[in-house]
């Protein structure tokens, strides 16, 4: 039975029992306390936990999710993958324990010819709360189980709740028996090898408070509405009705897999570690895709640094299999057929995925080709001074700093006769392991407990009605001061104020929050940001500046009118960009990111090389021609499906629901999916001046320019600075570039003449530097302060001429010398010197550790400095003593 088969049968089953079927939510999730959509409840928590009223008392779904938490054991065992699919069904206050449980059992057991799933109710277990008598009774009742195949576990296994106060409850979850091959008998209790599970079904009926760990919690009541949550694994389910092994060699992996033992020439399950490697390839791919096809791109934070790092380990991981060309045009490509059946935008967008993918492997091959020539050079140095270990802290900066994998590290030092210090390597991980842990910790506990708001949202939605009006009347639902309601808020006091209507535009879509005031009788408080803390519901942060505001008062927002003109003429020109770089580069130049503020817009895009100033002119110009053509803005309220067959833009990272608005400036020119704020019509824009262009990324570009005002004040700036130019250079405007380039290149040969004065100035020293080179004890010392020089290079070019005179003695040369307010020096050994025990590094370090900084390099020259320059002599003083003791 075929993946996609058996995600459809379990739609058309819940759909034959009343469910709505809902599309899978995006894995970027909504949760600012979490990345990605990492379970099937993840996207249905706001109607869970009350704060948001759910839209169907019954709903199904397959879910899209992503977890990394244990990546390390991908491949390694039967049902670790990073990306996988639940299969839900939900109750909001709607059927509870029984039905769920009848439900389950008949999809399970039902044969495959009726609709069902067809397994045999023998090879089926379950577990409920130990407490939980009412389950294990109606696993009798309703399925018939016999007591000894129901077990009882505690709360760590059996009992579910979201780690803050709110619903929680009992959970109750089925086994399939794999057979004695797979372990030894007497049920999941003993052994969840054998016993696999499939479906958790999770029975929401209690209401807790002072959470202290997973199993350390208070419950304090029933909830008024029972809830059920249950998920199940598509890909357990599938490797099981395939009768493999596991997840990997299901049909919507095992064809990564496969393609990746063609393209190394290896074979599956000759070799235990080959093995882990194919699964890993296998998962991250796939994972990669589907994230890519959801809107992330690679980055070096966040969700992007999570997609580099799949990506990046899946090339890794090709490379241990012997293969160091490029080869996810193929893998991703197999990927994609895999599971476009199951997700035809993967097929309808792939353009955009494929040039992500294959732009993030030609970056991260160069960085394996740039890591290893570091590699080799820091082996190298290992070998010389006789060591047979290369140094942690070495090995951590490949892999901190160019991103070079250790596991590789450790391949080459191994082919080169040397270990690494794998201790010291992870230590130095764990350290930053446990920073950036803290980190996470530290910006969660920034994040508010949004139940707070269910009270509010419970109430309704908030009505915008800012795009038509700059002042709306109102009254103040909620007040909430640090995070708790309270029922007044006085001057000075910070708060957030919640109304039943606004005018005032919330943060979203790239567009900025409005500024304005909410006035009230006997109070004004200014507006500071304004947010959507959950779906529905707009929250206002406010300043009380004059009087107090309670509960209940009457209220009227007001927009700044002059910002928020500024703010949609910018939103509105971020269109025509868009269009205009589509017009220009084609439509794979699709949107990655926005900014929109007054008299300023940002836009990131899908490309992944510089535009030449032609171009960019050219998408200014179009951009311009269009404001100039007053092309009319038109807003229309319509289903998705409807959207997306008009031709709309839907943007990645964006979420949308079944309702949208479509913005159109002159018709299907520019049109988009966009809640923002905009012009009437595009001459109202004004004027777009593109500013900058740049990377934001290996395959994004970002485009700034000022819109209206701010652009003409930009545009008059420039212009003065022209006019003061002729000027002062007495040249015609239209003679100006060619005078600058003139001056520029006259500069650029008086500094090449004053560098050879200095060079040849410098030269006429080494003469007297070799005559004044001090003897002791077989050696020869030539340590002189050079004063002020130009340059590092300088000192570095007379360090080398001086040695150049004396490669036949067993001699250091240390120069040092003050360029541009700070000390440097230089320390260069001959052959002799080197084996007698003189380390140009380490003489280096010793003289820049007294010159208030740091300095390092080979054996044969090295280079440091520091703060304190007149730390000189007795730095050079030190080197000398150095040699002397060697």
């Amino acid at each position: 039975m075929k993946t996609a088969d058996i995600a459809q049968r379990y739609l058309d089953y819940f759909e034959k029992n009343d469910h709505t079927i809902v599309p899978s939510a995006s894995l970027v999730s909504d949760d600012p306390s979490i990345l990605f959509t990492i379970a099937g409840m993840v996207p249905f928590i706001p109607y869970l936990s009350g704060v948001v009223p759910a839209p169907h008392p019954r709903i199904a779904d397959v879910q899209k999710c992503i977890r990394t938490n244990d990546i390390e054991e991908v491949g390694k065992t039967a049902r670790h993958g990073t990306f996988f699919q639940m299969l839900g069904n939900w109750s909001f206050g709607d059927y509870f324990k029984e039905e769920a449980i009848r439900m389950a059992w008949g999809l399970l057991t039902t044969p495959e010819a009726d609709g069902g799933l067809g397994f045999d109710p023998d090879s089926l277990w379950v577990t409920v709360f130990e407490t939980d008598d009412e389950a294990s009774d109606l696993w009798q009742k309703v399925a018939g189980l016999p007591l000894e195949r129901i077990q009882r576990l505690g709360a760590e296994d059996n009992y579910w709740h979201t780690g803050q106060p709110g619903p929680a409850g009992p959970c109750s979850e089925i086994y399939y028996d794999r057979g004695p091959a797979y372990g030894k008998d007497g049920g999941p209790a003993v052994d969840d090898n054998r016993f696999l599970e499939i479906w958790n079904l999770v029975f929401m009926q209690d209401l807790i408070t002072n959470v202290r760990s997973k199993v350390d919690f208070d419950i304090v009541g029933e909830l008024p509405h029972k809830n059920i949550d249950t998920g199940m694994g598509l890909e357990r389910v599938a490797f099981i009705k395939q009768n493999v092994e596991n997840m990997y060699e299901i049909d919507q992996v095992r064809p990564v897999l496969d393609k990746a033992v063609e393209l190394s020439g290896r074979e599956y399950g000759a070799d235990a570690q080959d093995d882990v490697r194919f699964r890993v390839i296998a998962d991250h791919v796939r994972s990669a895709m589907m994230l890519l096809s959801d809107g992330v791109t690679p980055s070096n934070e966040g969700r992007g640094y999570i997609l580099r790092r799949l990506m990046r380990r899946t090339i890794r991981s090709m490379r241990l299999l012997g293969v160091e060309g490029p080869t996810f045009a193929h893998l991703f490509a197999a990927s994609r057929d895999a599971m476009k059946e199951s997700y035809p935008v993967l097929e309808t967008d792939w353009a955009r995925i494929e040039r992500y993918a294959l732009g993030e492997e030609e970056t991260f091959l160069r960085t394996l080709t740039a890591g290893s020539a570091i590699l080799d050079e820091a082996i190298d140095e290992t070998k010389k001074s006789g060591g047979t270990t290369l140094a942690g802290p070495e090995a951590f900066l490949l892999h901190d700093t160019y991103g070079f994998p250790i596991d590789l590290t450790l391949e080459i030092a191994e082919e080169a006769g040397i270990t690494v210090d794998r201790g010291a390597f992870d230590e130095l991980m764990l350290a930053q392991r446990t920073r950036a842990k803290a980190d996470a910790k530290s910006r969660k506990r920034q994040i508010a407990d949004l139940t707070v708001y269910s009270e509010f949202r419970s109430l309704g939605e908030t009505v915008f009605t800012g795009y038509s009006d700059l002042e709306t009347s109102s009254r103040v639902l909620g007040i909430l001061v640090d995070g708790l309601p309270v029922s007044v808020a006085r001057v000075g006091d910070i708060a957030e104020v919640i109304l039943a209507e606004t005018a005032l535009y919330a943060e979203s879509g790239g567009q900025v929050a409005d500024k304005g005031t909410i006035v009230g009788d006997g109070f004004e408080l200014e507006v500071i940001d304004v947010q959507k803390p959950v779906a529905g519901l707009i929250s206002h942060t406010v300043e009380v500046i004059a009087g107090e505001v309670t509960l209940d008062a009457a209220a009227t927002t007001v927009v700044d009118a002059t910002n928020r003109r500024a703010a949609q003429q910018a939103h509105s020109a971020t269109h025509l960009v868009h269009a205009a770089l589509r017009d220009t580069l084609g439509k794979t130049a699709t949107q990655a990111g926005s900014l929109n503020r007054a008299g300023y817009m940002r836009f990131d895009f899908a490309w992944n090389q510089a535009l030449s100033a032609e171009t960019k002119t050219e998408i200014e110009e179009i951009a311009n021609n269009a404001v100039q053509a007053n092309l009319e803005v038109t807003t229309r309220i319509m289903s998705l499906d409807d959207a997306k067959a008009a031709g709309a833009m839907a943007l990645f990272g964006e979420k949308y629901g079944s309702t949208v608005r479509m913005v159109d400036i002159g018709g299907p020119w520019s049109r988009e999916l966009c809640a923002g704020t905009h012009v009437s019509t595009s001459a109202e824009i004004g004027l777009v001046s593109v500013i900058g262009e740049a990377s934001v990324g290996a395959s994004n570009r970002r485009i700034e320019a000022l819109v209206g005002q701010d652009a003409f004040r930009e545009l008059a700036a420039e212009r003065a600075l022209v006019n003061e130019l002729t000027a002062a250079l007495k040249t015609p405007r239209d003679q100006l570039a060619t005078r600058i380039a003139e001056l520029s290149a006259n500069l650029k040969s008086a500094e090449k003449k004053i560098a050879a004065f200095e060079s040849r100035a410098l030269a006429d020293k080494v003469p007297n530097l070799v005559a004044g080179a001090s003897t002791r004890d077989g050696w020869t010392i030539v340590a002189e302060n050079l004063g002020t020089v130009g340059s590092a290079d300088d000192v570095r070019a007379l360090v080398t001429q001086v040695r150049e005179r004396l490669m036949s003695q067993q001699a250091v040369v240390a120069l040092a010398g003050i360029a541009g307010d700070r000390p440097v020096i230089v320390v260069a050994t001959t052959e002799a010197a080197r084996g007698a025990g003189a380390q140009a590094g380490a003489l280096v370090k010793i003289a820049s550790g007294i010159l208030g900084g740091g300095g390092g390099g080979k054996p044969d020259m090295a280079q440091g400095g520091g703060t304190d320059a007149q730390a000189i002599p007795a730095a050079l003083d030190a080197v000398a003593r150095a040699v002397g003791a060697a």
